[in-house]
C-alpha cells in the first residue's frame, strides 16, 4: 500500500490518499476547503491513474469533512464513519463559524456506519477499524497490519494527543483508548496523524509527554 498526504484548509489538516497496485484508492479525511485544494487532489489521482472507491473519516469535525460534498459530487462516494459522530455533521457550519471560519458548505450525510473491529477494503488492501473515543465520541483509527501503518486521526499526534474539550470529548477516555488500543501495536508502526508530522508507536510510547 502506498500513500500520499495533502495538507489542506486553514487548520492544516492531513488528507490521505491510500492506494495499491490495483489502481483503487481510499481517501481518508478529505479536508479540501478551496477549489485549488480540490484540483490538487484530483490531478494527483489522475496522474497516478487511481480510482477512488472508498471515502473514510476518522471523525466528523469540520476540518476533516470539508471535501466530502465534493467527493460525493465528483466521485459518487459517501463517507464511512462512526454513527456516534453524526451530530457533528448536523452542526458543522455553526461549529466552523465558532472556530472562526465562515462560508462553509454543509457536508452531506454520512453513508455506511463503521465501528471497532470492522475491516474496510479497497483493491488488494484492507485496514482494521480501531475505535478510540475522547476527541470525538466516534473517533476511529485505521490500521494496516501488513503495511505497519496507522491512520490515527486527531487521537494521537507526534508528541501530543487530541483535544478533549469539544462537544462529546472525554480526556480520560482518550488516553485510556490510546494506551489500550494503539500502544499495543508493534513499535515500528508508522503513524499518520490528522495534523502535523508522522511518528511511530514506539516513539510515542517512549516520549509522548501525556504518557510519561
Amino acid at each position: 500500500m502506498d500513500y500520499k498526504i495533502f495538507v489542506n484548509n486553514p487548520w492544516q489538516e492531513n488528507t490521505i490518499v491510500l492506494y495499491d497496485e490495483t489502481g483503487e484508492a481510499a481517501v481518508v479525511d478529505c479536508g479540501c476547503f478551496s477549489k485549488e485544494e480540490e484540483v490538487r487532489l484530483q490531478e494527483f489521482l489522475q496522474s497516478e491513474n487511481l480510482r477512488p472507491v472508498l471515502l473514510l473519516n476518522t471523525h466528523l469535525h469540520p476540518d476533516h469533512v470539508f471535501g466530502n460534498r465534493w467527493m460525493k459530487d465528483v466521485y459518487g462516494l459517501s463517507t464511512c464513519a462512526a454513527r456516534e459522530d453524526d451530530f457533528l455533521l448536523e452542526h458543522a457550519v455553526e461549529f466552523a463559524a465558532m472556530l472562526g471560519l465562515k462560508g462553509v458548505t454543509p457536508p452531506p450525510a454520512a453513508g455506511e456506519s463503521i465501528r471497532h473491529g470492522d475491516v474496510v477494503r479497497f483493491g488488494a488492501s484492507e485496514m482494521q477499524v480501531i475505535a478510540v473515543g475522547g476527541h470525538s465520541p466516534g473517533g476511529l483509527c485505521f490500521y494496516s497490519e501488513r503495511d505497519k501503518l496507522l491512520l490515527s486521526g486527531d487521537v494521537l499526534f507526534a508528541g501530543s494527543v487530541g483535544r478533549s474539550d469539544f462537544p462529546g470529548g472525554n480526556g480520560e477516555e482518550l488516553l485510556a483508548g490510546i494506551r489500550e488500543r494503539l500502544f499495543v501495536l508493534p513499535e515500528e508502526v508508522k503513524v499518520i496523524p490528522g495534523h502535523g508530522p508522522l511518528t511511530t508507536i514506539g516513539e510515542e510510547k517512549r516520549h509522548n509527554p501525556f504518557f510519561s
